[in-house]
C-alpha cells in the first residue's frame, strides 16, 4: 500500500505524521542538517564560543530540510478533489 494521499488541508497531519513519511522526513533532516551545520556552525561550537542564538540557529539548520521533505510528500501525495 502506497503512501496515504490528501485533498483537504484537514488530512495534512494523517500524511505528514505517517510513521513510513515521518520516518524519510526525519532521515532528511538528519543527514541534511548534520551538512549545514558542520558547514555553517561546527566551528563556532568547537571553539566553545555557542551562544544561545548558535543554538536556535542549529535548531533551524535541521528543521528547514524537515519542512522541505514535507513539502515534497505533501505535493507528491496531494489529490485533487473532484
Amino acid at each position: 500500500m502506497g503512501p496515504p494521499t490528501w485533498a483537504s488541508v484537514g488530512d495534512i497531519p494523517r500524511v505528514v505524521f505517517n510513521r513510513r513519511s515521518l520516518v524519510r522526513t526525519v532521515g532528511v533532516a538528519l543527514v541534511v542538517g548534520t551538512v549545514l551545520f558542520a558547514i555553517n556552525q561546527l566551528d563556532v561550537v568547537l571553539s566553545g564560543k555557542a551562544t544561545t542564538g548558535t543554538w536556535i540557529k542549529a535548531a533551524t539548520t535541521y528543521l528547514v530540510p524537515f519542512c522541505v521533505a514535507n513539502f515534497g510528500v505533501l505535493t507528491a501525495t496531494h489529490r485533487p478533489r473532484r
